[in-house]
């Protein structure tokens, strides 16, 4: 009987635990919509829509977002203000779940095959969205970034066929994107970090590299990376960029003096950041003709103050 209930007490200690990881997930957000993307055994898989206000006779453009954590744990939520101000400047925004270790007991490649459903799904369903199929921005944030870059720089790792997967812009914020050692560089990935990203990857990390892996045509991209961050090097977002434009592609790195990890993320130092690096991802997003005017990313924050 001893045996029984203490089978009975673990049980019930990893269900509450598991529903507890799973609450960090909101729900929904007020004002957005929420669909399943993706539905893998038992598990759907969400993405949180941000509509902007009225109705448009053209498609709009769209971005989807993938939240960071290592890609062992984090929320959609973090992208929540990024989304909201971008449904402002009439982009239909998305923040998408995708699976993770801690909640799912799953390794990178499968953050990675989520990322490019929700991307695919994404356009599969433009027409029904009101969202021009030709103008997807994936975005995202450290293991998010990683996830978002490997949508537009590593072919594999898919689930679905149809339709492309490749979206059509990134917009990446202190991205993972170089995972092993780059021959004859002067910086390099130490090895036991290697090792590390070997058992969060479940193969050898350059697979999963997008450095390593960039295919010669890649997306239009913007990488924000703070020059302190002690997480994910200064030095791996110089190689990515470099090496975008070796192979033609368009890339605009933009470096932040003395910011740290996550520098980014809204409600940080009143915002500075957060405001910095969203008025570049405006520039860079009327750069591509997804949006036309000034930013209104001062009036936006002082809105959202209590």
């Amino acid at each position: 009987m001893k045996l029984t209930n203490t089978i009975v007490v673990l049980i019930t200690t990893v269900c509450c635990a598991n529903a507890a990881k799973k609450q960090s997930w909101p729900a929904g957000f007020g004002g957005a919509k929420t669909e399943v993307y993706k539905t893998i055994n038992d598990v759907n898989l969400r993405i949180h829509i941000f509509n902007p206000k009225g109705k448009s006779k053209k498609p709009r453009p769209a971005a989807v977002f993938f939240f960071g954590g290592g890609w062992k744990g984090g929320t959609p939520k973090q992208f929540e203000h990024q989304c909201r101000y971008l449904a402002s400047r009439e982009i239909v925004a998305m923040t998408a779940e995708y699976r993770t270790r801690n909640i799912h007991n799953t390794l990178a490649e499968f953050c990675v095959r989520d990322g490019k459903s929700a991307v695919r799904w994404v356009r599969a369903n433009a027409r029904r969205l009101g969202v021009d199929p030709d103008r997807i921005v994936a975005g995202g944030g450290s293991a998010g970034g990683h996830v978002a870059a490997c949508t537009g720089s590593i072919e594999g790792f898919e689930d679905e066929s149809t339709p492309s997967s490749l979206p059509n812009a990134m917009v990446l914020f202190n991205p993972a994107l170089v995972l092993a050692p780059i021959p004859g560089h002067k910086e390099t990935i130490p090895e036991t970090k290697v090792e590390e990203l070997a058992e969060r990857m479940g193969m050898h990390p350059s697979k999963l590299s997008p450095w390593h892996q960039l295919r010669k045509e890649a997306p239009p991209t913007l990488i924000l990376h703070g020059k302190a961050d002690n997480t994910v090097a200064y030095w791996t977002a110089e190689a990515f960029h470099k090496k975008m434009l070796k192979t033609g592609n368009r890339s605009v790195l933009l470096g932040f003096a003395d910011q740290p990890h996550g520098f980014f993320n809204y409600g940080r130092k009143q915002n500075e950041m957060f405001i910095a690096t969203m008025k570049e991802t405006d520039r860079f997003l009327v750069s591509l003709g997804y949006l036309s005017g000034k930013d209104t990313l001062d009036s936006y924050v002082k809105a959202k103050r209590p």
